[in-house]
């Protein structure tokens, strides 16, 4: 199985625009954020994790040519709003909890009314009912994890050995059994201070402690989080600043 991140910023993205910090004004690669967005692989089947405005240069940039399965954590326009795009690839099965899917179906009219649009993207609607049963899609066993983002009732995912939580500022410790055993957790760290929607780098890090990857990466990271290069001397040895276009084997 191969993960690849594809975003690794938050919903400004880096460099945010009219901002002129060290971080934006970087000309370091790993400092350049597109929205978060993550790919499950193996050899058949491709999961997309989230569908942010930058996805169709993400999937041009990395010269991927089919998706099978997208899974939602939330409804927020920069984990959404570049479903659209998906026109261009076979259809395409979205994945995500009834509130969330009804606003995919706002969002997007064209696609799902009565008579679609000619030429709107393919896409079908399956209703992920609650956060405790394991369910299937093509080539992955997917485990849904219940997450806060705020107040906000969101999901991460659990693929195998690998776990995806952003965009969260709580986890229940029921949910924590569910992350046991893990060789790569990906969570989301917004800042260095407090946010009342996302966890900052050192709640973060207590909750890798909690859990106990082999390794954990850091994504949904803003301007603020500071210039990647720097930062990630400060890390334990097993934590690290994702990057957009890292690619990791499971």
């Amino acid at each position: 199985m191969k993960i690849i991140f594809l975003g690794t910023g938050t919903s400004t993205g880096v460099p945010q625009i009219a901002c002129n910090c060290k971080v934006c004004k970087s000309t370091d690669p790993k400092d350049k954020r597109l929205r978060s967005s993550v790919l499950v692989s193996n050899a058949k089947h491709n999961v997309l994790i989230d569908c942010g405005p930058d996805f169709r240069q993400q999937l041009l940039q990395h010269t991927i040519h089919h998706i099978d399965s997208i899974l939602l954590t939330h409804e927020h326009y920069d984990h959404v709003s570049g479903l659209d795009e998906v026109r261009p690839l076979r259809e395409v099965t979205v994945y995500a909890e009834k509130r969330v899917l009804e606003v995919v179906k706002k969002n997007l009219p064209y696609v799902f009314n009565a008579h679609p649009y000619p030429g709107a993207p393919k896409i079908n609607l399956l209703e992920i009912k609650n956060d405790t049963n394991l369910f299937q899609v093509p080539g992955f066993e997917i485990q849904p994890i219940r997450l806060f983002h705020h107040k906000l009732p969101i999901l991460g995912f659990r693929i195998a050995n690998f776990a995806y939580l952003t965009d969260f500022s709580s986890i229940e410790e029921t949910q924590l059994k569910k992350l046991e055993g893990l060789e790569v957790l990906v969570l989301d760290a917004l800042r260095k201070y407090p946010h009342p929607a996302h966890v900052m780098l050192s709640e973060a890090l207590q909750l890798v402690d909690k859990i106990k990857p082999q390794k954990a990466y850091f994504t949904h990271l803003s301007h603020e989080m500071g210039l990647h290069n720097e930062e990630q001397q400060l890390l334990p040895e097993n934590v690290f600043f994702a990057w957009d276009g890292l690619q990791i084997e499971l």
